[in-house]
């Protein structure tokens, strides 16, 4: 008697994963290009594949929007660099607003599809609560120095600051009304000397 066949699933597993990849690009590249809310059909169109399958991989376009949201956390990880705590304050500040600004901008199509749909995605939303808890503790990371040197009201109150000072809102803010990316930047690397610097 022969012995029944045994059917792989690592090659179905592997496609279902590069799938799943393809869409989650084709969702991020649109938002990229401006497309705030772009379709189910229009995804599909981008990832060269049919609408069913984006259904078929992710249940619905909540699923989807939690693996974009990861997709986007790792893109934005991947742009953040190791800034030694024993660096002169100068140097620190200037290293981390540079990268805080990139990040900043890099991001900013994508938050502002995501604004649309935050109110009816809990996905989203931990997103962006996960986002801004990791801007902190960069913040903490990169100015525990000065930080320290504040009594605990003092310490919760500048941290606030800075952590508005440096987020996307802020940025947005400067952005949308017509400052260049060297002027933005250059107001948060003032904002954050003069919290810091005294």
């Amino acid at each position: 008697m022969k012995a029944p066949v045994q059917v792989s699933t690592n090659g179905r597993s592997a496609r279902a994963t590069r799938t799943r990849a393809v869409i989650v690009e084709a969702l991020l590249t649109l938002l990229d290009e401006g497309h705030l809310q772009p379709t189910a059909t229009r995804i599909a169109e981008r990832a060269g594949i049919s609408q069913r399958l984006i259904y078929h991989h992710f249940g619905d376009l909540e699923a989807l929007y939690r693996a974009a949201a990861e997709r986007q956390a790792e893109r934005m990880a991947a742009m953040v660099q190791h800034i030694p705590s024993e660096l002169p304050f100068e140097e620190r500040v200037a290293r981390f607003v540079l990268e805080r600004s990139r990040v900043l901008e890099r991001m900013t199509p994508v938050r502002r599809a995501s604004l649309l749909q935050e109110p009816f995605s809990p996905a989203l939303r931990r997103a962006r609560a996960a986002f801004n808890q990791l801007s902190e503790d960069r913040i903490e990371a990169v100015f525990g120095r000065e930080l320290d040197r504040l009594d605990q009201e003092q310490r919760s109150t500048t941290m606030a600051a800075l952590a508005a000072a440096g987020g996307w809102a802020c940025w947005d803010a400067l952005r949308s009304t017509g400052r260049t990316i060297e002027q933005a930047r250059a107001a948060m690397l003032l904002t954050y000397t003069r919290l810091l610097a005294g």
